[in-house]
């Protein structure tokens, strides 16, 4: 998220007109390219709502004991309905309030934690419960078999795994693109550092605190369990009772409902722009398009009610879902990046990249599968899930994805005139107030695009480097007044976090806000301009 500040701004320069990332694929490479690429996109659409389906309903299964398939058809159902009634601009109203709770939600937890003591002891009791535990129940792979440490094999397996995977449900997702495009070019570059900084009090804060309590605590769960994604929920609910399993059901509604209506809305811009109004109707209105993303919307929200469905009775769960859409959609993220970020990308090349790196990801994968002594060489769900299995095919995909792509880029003489997007991707049905909007003053956005790259870079190295690797490479185990910091660390980040999310969106909208509330038109309602 923090990197994808960098695409966003230079889709703001060369593409203001871009309703999805797969226009500036058609109008570079033509329509070949352009129909593979939107595979990969819908694909990762896809991944991500079954992500969110199956570790949704599993939750709600763990929690209320409703049959787990009727979950996961009814829970796309109730985000089919809010999107159809709020569109993109209410979702966005509505996302602010949904994260708004679900930090709140997050500061609950780590109070209940670490503050109200009663149940943990506090940071002191944390400390010595989880030295117990790992004196019980050593971890395999983990400096002294501590659970305190970050020095652990798997740990970094799957950092490596997650990030890859990440990548690609954010390079490769229209879901970020729409984000990118709808907001104004001198807000973007702001919006995905500040949204990353934010978004990492989740695994860092949330995830970490709950996950060391359940260990704390002795919450009695089953590896498969854990796969499904019941640790948080069963912490909260052996920390809390009825009120965290309260609070975990509705924080995960919050979470589903944005996410789900984000990659609803995401499809719905893919199938009406890049198949409808690209290869079947030109010529279309702006009602022709607007009727077509309903249709859309409501026909994805029930095939993916249906694709859950599919795969809790394969026996796939959130966590083998999460580990291998890397290797499904990995290959796609250096030739997206690099169309947007370089004139030299050449079409062959990247359209090559992206699907040989997929052959090679699912070979790789398999392979290694097959190669495993522990499950007899035998290819199942169980070795395809294996760490070393998602590793390697995580990394074949996306590094032989970017490989091909670069060299066989460099191997052409391949120049493309960035002018050329603005020309061939035009907007439909935009009035002059809009149209005067689209265009930003060049040097601004050349400003925006060095703060971007050093913003995001700085900041990636930081979280991916200089904080975890030193801890990593020296084995060191935390002691308690080490654990102290790190706890307080994770506190202030989610503060912060938490008062940059609920007050910031209210100070910047302050003028619009004082406008409702007296009554008064915008200039540009006035006169009848469009404000999208």
């Amino acid at each position: 998220v923090l990197l994808f500040g960098i695409l966003a701004i230079e889709l703001k320069r060369k593409a203001p007109n871009a309703h999805t990332f797969l226009e500036i694929i058609r109008a570079r490479y033509g329509n070949g390219s352009h129909k593979i690429f939107l595979i990969f996109a819908l694909m990762t659409n896809m991944i991500v709502t079954a992500m969110l389906l199956l570790g949704g309903s599993a939750v709600v299964n763990g929690l209320t004991g409703m049959d787990i398939s009727l979950a996961a058809f009814l829970i796309p159902v109730g985000v089919m309905i809010y999107t159809l009634v709020g569109g993109l601009k209410a979702t966005f109203v509505a996302d602010y309030m949904h994260t708004v709770i679900i930090f709140v939600t997050i500061l609950t937890f780590v109070a209940a934690v670490y503050i109200n003591t009663d149940i943990t002891g506090g940071i002191e009791g944390m400390y010595d419960k989880l030295v117990e535990a790992a004196k019980l129940s050593p971890v395999e792979g983990n400096a002294a078999g501590a659970f305190l440490t970050m020095a652990s094999a798997g740990g970094l397996m799957f950092g490596i795994i997650n990030i890859v995977g990440n990548f690609g449900t954010v390079f490769v997702d229209q879901a970020y693109w729409q984000r990118a495009i709808a907001a104004k070019p001198s807000s973007t570059v702001k919006g995905f550092l500040l949204g990353g900084i934010c978004w990492f009090a989740i695994p860092f804060t949330l995830a970490t605190t709950m996950g060391l309590t359940a260990v704390a605590l002795d919450v009695d769960l089953t590896p498969a369990q854990a796969q499904m994604g019941l640790v948080v929920p069963a912490a909260a609910t052996a920390l809390m009772g009825e009120i965290g399993a309260i609070l975990v059901l509705t924080m995960l509604f919050m979470a589903v409902t944005s996410a789900g209506s984000a990659e609803l809305i995401a499809v719905s811009s893919l199938i009406t722009y890049d198949i409808y109004r690209t290869y079947k109707n030109p010529n279309a209105t702006g009602k022709q398009l607007v009727r077509m993303s309903r249709a859309t919307i409501v026909g994805f929200g029930l095939g993916m009610g249906g694709l859950a469905v599919v795969l809790l009775g394969m026996g796939l769960s959130l966590g083998f879902v999460y580990l291998a859409m890397g290797i499904l959609i990995g290959s796609a993220v250096i030739p997206i990046a690099l169309t947007i970020l370089w004139k030299r990308t050449n079409k062959v090349a990247a359209t090559g990249g992206a699907v040989i790196g997929l052959l090679i990801a699912v070979t790789t994968w398999v392979s290694v599968a097959a190669s495993l002594p522990e499950f007899g060489g035998e290819v199942s769900l169980a070795s395809l899930g294996n760490n070393y299995s998602m590793l390697f095919g995580n990394i074949a995909g996306i590094l032989s994805g970017g490989a091909i792509t670069i060299f066989g880029s460099l191997a052409t003489k391949t120049s493309f005139d960035w002018k050329d997007l603005k020309e061939k991707i035009t907007l439909v049905e935009l009035s002059a107030a809009a149209s005067a909007q689209v265009t930003e003053d060049e040097e601004t956005l050349k400003k925006a695009f060095k703060f971007s790259l050093k913003g995001g870079g700085i900041m990636t190295l930081i979280l991916i480097i200089a904080w975890p690797l030193p801890l990593i490479a020296s084995g060191y185990v935390f002691e308690l007044g080490s654990y102290t910091i790190w706890v307080a660390i994770s506190f202030l980040w989610v503060g912060i976090a938490s008062a940059i999310i609920i007050f910031l969106p209210i100070i910047e909208a302050r003028k619009g806000i004082a406008q409702v509330f007296s009554g008064k038109k915008s200039v540009s309602e006035a006169t009848g301009g469009d404000k999208k």
